[in-house]
């Protein structure tokens, strides 16, 4: 008898949409106002730019994040790859972090620790949040276990060009 298939949830655009303007209220609604939106790439991309227009915040930065794959091996932290953001852009500053998912949360840790330090405050913003995420996000649209199927990821590249697929 082979395992039950895990918990699939799926997100739509249109899912993605209302999660998106339910983040930026949760966020509003707080009274936090940030001078910068950080975007874990890729997934964070769609959020921050999202958040980016939701909360009229102009100055939007990406930080490229994986946890780096040898072969058949995954390393049990994320590197940050280049080209690396300069902490100077974000001294001083309140800085949102966007992600799509916060899944074991060591992606967002790293993150947060590159921000610590050079900036007033930290907070972060996820679409989903796992309950075994080191990190507790500031702001979650939804927490859950299940795997989730990102309607940017679950078409196959137009081209493959022999990366990882993330």
């Amino acid at each position: 008898m082979s395992a039950p298939e895990p918990a699939r949830e799926t997100l739509t655009y249109e899912d993605f949409g209302r999660a998106a303007r339910e983040l930026a209220q949760q966020v509003a609604d707080d009274g936090f106002e940030p001078d910068i939106i950080l975007s874990i790439a890729r997934g964070g991309l769609f959020l921050g730019g999202a958040l980016g227009y939701a909360l009229d915040v102009k100055n939007l930065f990406v930080m490229n994040v994986e946890f780096y794959t040898g072969v058949d091996q995954r390393l049990d932290l994320p590197v940050v790859l280049p080209p690396t953001l300069d902490v100077v852009d974000l001294t001083g500053a309140k800085v949102l972090i966007a992600d799509d998912v916060a899944d074991t949360g060591k992606t967002l840790e790293l993150v947060k620790e590159f921000c610590a330090g050079h900036v007033t405050d930290v907070r972060t913003a996820v679409v989903y949040e796992k309950p075994r995420s080191l990190v507790r996000c500031d702001y979650a649209w939804k927490r859950t276990e299940a795997w989730i199927d990102f309607p940017w990821s679950t078409l196959p590249p137009v081209v493959s060009r022999g990366g990882s697929g993330h």
